[in-house]
């Protein structure tokens, strides 16, 4: 099969969804078809060299160190680069709607022999993807989480009505992706924690999202012959200053550990200058105790996890959460948060506290340290579970089996929803 797999931003550093792209995609190569990963920028780090990549250049507003920049004149070339910038300009995030329409005609305007035979957006969701099935182009979607409970928790966390507006604002397109969920009958899920809460947030009919969840290297992500360091605690947070991660409560644990014992963190992440991760670090005078990384390859965190008696993912909502199967893929047992999908995940393979409470993360962790015996066997429960239910090759066949079933809803004109007009989605 030609599969078209599209992302609005791919690399690896925004995300979840960037290593999605990489590892899917070559797994559907190793299936033997031909795969094409079309992108925005930033774009993919390290795709499989068998997958073709094809990039849709934007005006690329949110770069560093310029971000939320204005364009200059000879920029704005197409109506698509006009009405990104417009829409920036309303505080929305502009991305996935500028994108789709972009990538949407570039798949149009291809001649018949060249098309894909399936579309498989990653989580863009913007107006420009229900034109591709009335173009006779088979769609499928992966909706990771619901936007909306990213809106949910920075609402609840805002200190102020002005910021709370500016919020409003920034996801003002996530009523586009509602929309758009509810013109593809094919639609995939994460996980059906993530599942329930799409069909329900998107108003979609319960069994709507199918479940595929996401695989790990286990060859890679294994455990290490050598000694784990004494002490030592990782943490993943791609985006680590967002209130859903819960960083700022895993610190609260690591400065109430640290007033009894030697406790230090990795924490592999993103973290602004000054931004509510460094600030909450300098307030708890753990500059000595955690170690920030950012941008490290898998080979490096695969290290650090393995290396590490503890893992701990304390965030208040996880549609799936890759970073916790890999700790388990290299036997770390894991305290998490029992929140979202992360309960379906780690099954009885780890340890789940209440989200948000860094005194109960803090006293699950010192148990552990405590229990050497314990601590192996979730180890070895979590190393198994991994090897037993999360695989790239199990996820890419249980996906091909997706995009079969919109070939064959394709052929019938009834499946052919129509898409509003217009393009706006703020």
């Amino acid at each position: 099969m030609r599969v078209a797999l599209l992302s609005y931003r791919s690399a690896e550093h925004c995300g979840g969804q960037g290593v999605y792209v990489r590892h899917l995609s070559g797994a559907l190569v190793d299936l033997g078809h031909d795969v094409e990963v079309l992108s925005g920028p930033p774009y993919p780090d390290f795709l499989d060299p068998r997958v073709r990549l094809t990039r849709v250049p934007s005006l690329d507003l949110y770069r560093e160190p310029d971000p939320f920049r204005t364009p200059r004149p000879s920029e704005l070339r197409t109506r698509y680069d006009v009405l990104e910038w417009l829409t920036m300009l309303t505080g929305c995030f502009a991305e996935p709607l500028a994108f789709s329409l972009r990538v949407g005609r570039l798949l149009r305007d291809r001649p018949a022999e060249q098309r894909p035979d399936v579309v498989h957006d990653n989580q863009t969701l913007g107006w420009g993807l229900p034109a591709l099935r009335r173009a006779g182009i088979p769609l499928v979607a992966t909706v990771h989480h619901p936007i909306s409970r990213d809106l949910a928790l920075e609402l609840a966390a805002a200190p102020t009505r002005g910021r709370r507006v500016q919020l409003r604002r920034w996801y003002a397109f996530v009523p586009m992706q509602a929309a758009v969920t509810r013109r593809l009958p094919v639609l995939l899920g994460v996980s059906r924690a993530a599942a329930d809460d799409t069909e329900r947030d998107f108003r979609l009919r319960p069994g709507t999202v199918q479940v595929v969840p996401l695989g790990v290297d286990t060859d890679l992500f294994a455990p290490s012959a050598g000694p784990r360091t004494a002490g030592r605690l990782v943490a993943v947070a791609s985006s680590a200053d967002q209130p859903l991660k819960g960083v700022s409560h895993l610190l609260d644990a690591v400065a109430k550990l640290r007033a009894e014992r030697d406790v230090t963190l990795d924490l592999v992440g993103r973290l602004e200058d000054g931004g509510p991760a460094r600030r909450r670090i300098a307030e708890l005078g753990l500059e000595d105790a955690v170690t920030v990384h950012t941008g490290i390859t898998d080979e490096a965190l695969a290290g650090l996890l393995a290396s590490a008696q503890l893992a701990v993912v304390a965030s208040l909502y996880e549609g799936f959460s890759l970073p916790t199967v890999e700790a388990m893929a290299c036997g770390t047992p894991v305290v998490a948060s029992d929140a979202g999908a992360l309960p379906e995940v780690l099954g009885d393979a780890g340890v789940l506290v209440p989200p948000g409470d860094a005194e109960a993360i803090a006293a699950a962790v010192r148990d552990l340290l405590d229990d050497d015996a314990e601590r192996a066997r979730l180890g070895a429960a979590a190393r198994a579970r991994a090897e037993d239910r999360f695989s790239w090759v199990s996820v890419a066949r249980r996906t091909v089996a997706a995009y079969e079933e919109e070939r064959a809803l394709h052929t019938s004109p009834s499946s052919r929803t129509a898409a509003p007009q217009g393009s706006s989605s703020c």
